[in-house]
């Protein structure tokens, strides 16, 4: 409960950011340029709270926040009076009603690379492309487990983020990709990827696991390190050297699911089934979890144990693995321009690939799976929800850029028509529009619902 609670939390936070930075993108070029603004909505539907400001301008917060809206005075949409018509949009030229309506993803693309920017200046943990394990096209092409990926043809890759995008791109259009790779002596080579030898039922985001490469984690076995004093595993006998074997009758290879298992079977101080091998033999221990807080609406159940040491090689790779990415002010707003660069150039290619056929239009996020992220980036800390928040206002401005009417990019597509021809398109014809625009986001919106749905049960 408490991370449904969590995720609608961050989700409302999201969009009221969002939503506000860009509709006052719309709202302060249209002031700027002369036009009247009567109203400033964050949210539709029935008005949750309203004031008139001193510029006589109404702002509001509406009930359903999955959008919004800047009204300005404008003859099409009813009487505007003699000493207010100097102000109207619908008067102002195509020049300046072009630039109000790109006004609100512009904000959203400034919006992001301020997010990346604070982002850098804290900084953020982060793991270099180092390969645990290779296989199929990756081995053919002579790539060895330990090796870090530093660049995907011309692209740096400091990240398996950055990795993954040059990655994906190529994979989609079965096209060979050189791969630059350093192994931990420091020794770099090259290595190109046949692509095109993926099947016919590649799926791009299982990208890696069909090109071969297996990322680096640091493998722990599931044996007790410490256990608190006072804790439900020392309560239920549990003690340091034991290693478990099951968690709710559920097998455990690894330290990795042990934390899983425990949120996935246990509950606040009811009994759950531990099996420990202790001296070659087989404990059953019924151990009470713990809930301790991990945000406003989050929390975690606990047993009081930590993981045992790790080897010395392990711990030097892990040293190469984790990074800290953070910058000074300067650098970290160039690292941060490079980052959105990087973001939209994946974007906009992956969009032009599902409209093609190319990719699968099941990477279409919606709400629950934007809130989902929401809550888990939240949880992580700062710098990573402002790396999540920087990433969604890239993704909605890039939205509203599509030439589809009712959103920015399709009253854009009104006015560069006009600039060629010289005179507005008909009304019938931008009604028409009108039309097509909602049938065409309502699908794109049920789509991305079902594919929610979809991973939910999946």
């Amino acid at each position: 409960m408490s991370e449904v609670l969590g995720s609608i939390w961050w989700l409302l936070v999201t969009l009221g950011v969002l939503i506000t930075f860009h509709e006052f993108g719309h709202f302060w070029v249209a002031r700027k340029l002369g036009v009247g603004v009567l109203k400033f909505s964050i949210g539709f539907g029935k008005p949750l709270w309203s004031r008139r400001g001193k510029d006589n301008t109404e702002y509001i917060i509406a009930a359903i926040p999955l959008g919004g809206y800047v009204k300005m005075v404008d003859e099409r949409e009813g009487e505007v009076a003699d000493e207010d018509l100097d102000r109207a949009f619908n008067r102002k030229s195509v020049c300046t009603r072009i630039a109000i309506v790109s006004a609100g993803p512009a904000f959203n693309l400034v919006f992001a690379v301020l997010a990346f920017w604070m982002m850098f200046v804290l900084g953020i943990p982060e793991t270099r492309p180092v390969i645990g394990a290779v296989s199929g096209i990756a081995a053919e092409a002579g790539i060895q487990p330990g090796d870090e990926i530093i660049a995907v043809d011309t692209q740096s890759t400091r990240t398996w983020s950055h990795a993954l995008l040059g990655l994906v791109t190529h994979a989609i259009d079965r096209s060979a990709v050189n791969v630059t790779v350093q192994d931990a002596q420091g020794r770099q080579s090259e290595h190109r990827l046949n692509l095109n030898n993926l099947g016919p039922d590649f799926n791009e985001e299982q990208t890696l696991q069909a090109i071969g490469l297996e990322p680096w984690r640091l493998a722990i076995p599931p044996v007790a390190g410490e256990v608190t004093a006072d804790s439900p595993a020392r309560s239920a006998g549990m003690h340091s050297g034991d290693h478990i074997v099951a968690i709710a009758g559920e097998k455990v290879d690894s330290w990795s699911q042990i934390g899983y298992l425990v949120q996935t079977h246990g509950q606040e101080n009811q009994p759950l089934a531990v099996t420990v091998k202790r001296n070659g033999e087989l404990l059953q221990l019924e151990v009470l979890p713990r809930k301790e807080s991990t945000g406003v609406f989050s929390s975690r159940l606990l047993l009081g144990i930590s993981s045992p040491e790790i080897s010395a090689e392990q711990r030097k790779t892990l040293e190469r693995v984790a990074i800290i990415l953070k910058y000074g002010p300067l650098d970290g707003l160039l690292a941060a321009a490079r980052e959105t660069w990087r973001m939209t150039e994946s974007t906009f290619g992956l969009l032009l690939r599902m409209a093609s056929g190319k990719a699968s239009v099941k990477s279409l996020s919606g709400p629950i799976s934007i809130a989902q992220f929401a809550n888990t980036s939240a949880s992580l800390g700062l710098s990573s929800f402002l790396f999540f928040l920087g990433a969604i206002s890239l993704s909605l401005g890039i939205l509203n850029l599509l030439p589809i009417p009712v959103l920015d990019g399709g009253h854009l597509l009104y006015y560069l028509i006009e600039l060629v021809k010289g005179s507005p398109l008909s009304e019938q014809a931008q009604i028409a529009g009108q039309y097509f625009g909602l049938i065409a986001l309502a699908g794109l919106m049920s789509l991305a619902f079902v594919n929610d749905i979809l991973r939910l049960v999946g």
